[in-house]
């Protein structure tokens, strides 16, 4: 008995690059979805409310953003990619790579700590997103994962025990935003849990 092969999957084209006008269209969105949040958190943030601020159409709007989780998890995108400039341009000054990220993280969270509405809406979002969302939420793991790596300050690539290191020190860091962000957890216990995970790092160099 023979089994057909099935027809192998035809990949979807990648979307355009965004023109100026459309990009400048996409900031005044992620910025008046900030300000929202920044005030009332992920309930002040209403699609009709976002489009009428930024100055678009409702419709336009679901074009750049299906939901209102699809703009948040943006939101928190746009957040860390600025966040990451800022610290490329003021890096740790700790001369251990796990002290680094620690340091590193830390200012992450005392950024966040500043907004807390804004951090508890995009944190909310990021909990809420189903697979719709996956290449939202993919790349705010890669930015942390990028900002995590270059606070390490590798002479060379990661190895795959230092990726696996920054993992979990990935999720230990969301997981002491939402504590915090929760009451469950206060400032102090978030910056031993980081700088615990964080010696991780110490291990996996080791074993280069």
């Amino acid at each position: 008995m023979t089994t057909e092969s099935k027809p192998a999957r035809p990949e979807l084209p990648a979307s355009p690059p965004l023109t100026e006008r459309q990009e400048a269209r996409r900031r005044r969105i992620l910025h008046t979805s900030a300000k929202l949040a920044s005030r009332g958190g992920f309930d002040a943030v209403q699609m009709r409310e976002v489009a009428e601020l930024s100055g678009v159409a409702l419709g336009t709007l679901y074009r750049y953003f299906p939901s209102k989780v699809h703009l948040l998890v943006a939101t928190m995108q746009d957040q860390l990619q600025h966040l990451h400039e800022t610290l490329r341009k003021r890096p740790p000054s700790e001369e251990d790579p796990g002290a680094r990220v620690a340091q590193t993280l830390m200012r992450a969270f005392r950024a966040l700590q500043r907004e807390p509405h804004l951090a508890d809406a995009m944190v909310r979002a990021l909990t809420f997103a189903d697979r719709s969302v996956s290449p939202e939420v993919d790349t705010v793991s890669r930015l942390t994962t990028a900002i995590i790596l270059d606070a390490m300050g590798l002479d060379g690539p990661p190895t795959p025990e230092q990726l696996s290191a920054v993992r979990v020190i990935e999720h230990t860091w969301h997981s002491a935003l939402i504590t915090w962000l929760s009451g469950r957890a206060s400032i102090a216990q978030v910056k031993i849990d980081i700088e615990t995970v964080c010696r991780l790092i110490a291990v996996t160099s080791r074993s280069r």
